[in-house]
């Protein structure tokens, strides 16, 4: 029987990836580099911004030196668009209002830093339905690492096989499925409906 449910955030809760990649490349664009659109979807797509920073130095010698001050200020851009774009959707709060009626656990683990999954999910208006955040500052290893995945079973006294991840990007998917548990795929927010959400119980239960 699955007991719970793990979301993560951008891609599958909020509409994110954009911002995140959009105020990375403002930041780095202050020292003349960026990240083209094809190596964010192929590589950097859903990994901690110290990770990112970390492989720009490796790969294009970008100085360490500087990772505090641009991580500061993708932190602070990302912060704008979220207060500017971020907003409740109607199949999202129905989704979560009704599985945590059914009596489901819920909990969101992000590669993002603590602040940001509680301001997010506070504008969704989606905080009330959730148990508990894993950030990237709760961890040693973000996704694809399973360590933030494996800390939220943990902590919910459950086995894997008793919860659900709902995923969109390959790290992250590669992360759940690391942890043991059944993994739902999405590719897009609106596909984390409840009746979608459901059906993917009911199949990983054997009730289909």
């Amino acid at each position: 029987m699955i007991k719970a449910i793990i979301f993560d955030m951008d891609g599958v809760l909020i509409e994110a990836k954009d911002w995140h990649y959009e105020a990375l490349n403002k930041a780095l664009r202050l020292f003349g580099m960026e990240i083209s659109r094809y190596d964010h979807l192929v590589t950097y797509d859903g990994l901690p911004t110290r990770r990112k920073l970390e492989m720009l130095s490796l790969e294009r010698n970008l100085p360490r030196g500087l990772h505090k001050f641009i991580n500061e200020m993708k932190q602070q851009y990302t912060m704008q668009m979220v207060y500017n774009l971020c907003k409740p959707r109607f199949y999202h709060e129905y989704a979560l209002s009704n599985l945590k009626k059914d009596g489901y656990k819920m909990a969101v683990c992000s590669n993002s830093i603590r602040e940001t999954i509680e301001i997010m999910m506070k504008c969704a208006s989606l905080d009330i339905y959730l148990d508990f955040y894993v950030s990237n500052q709760d961890v040693k290893n973000g996704k694809p690492d399973p360590e933030m995945y494996n800390k939220a079973i943990e902590k919910m006294h459950l086995s894997p096989s008793e919860c659900m991840i709902v995923e969109d990007n390959e790290n992250g998917i590669k992360a759940a499925k690391a942890s043991g548990a059944n993994v739902m795929i999405v590719a897009d927010v609106s596909d984390v409906n409840y009746d979608n959400i459901k059906k993917h119980i009911k199949m990983f239960e054997g009730r289909v």
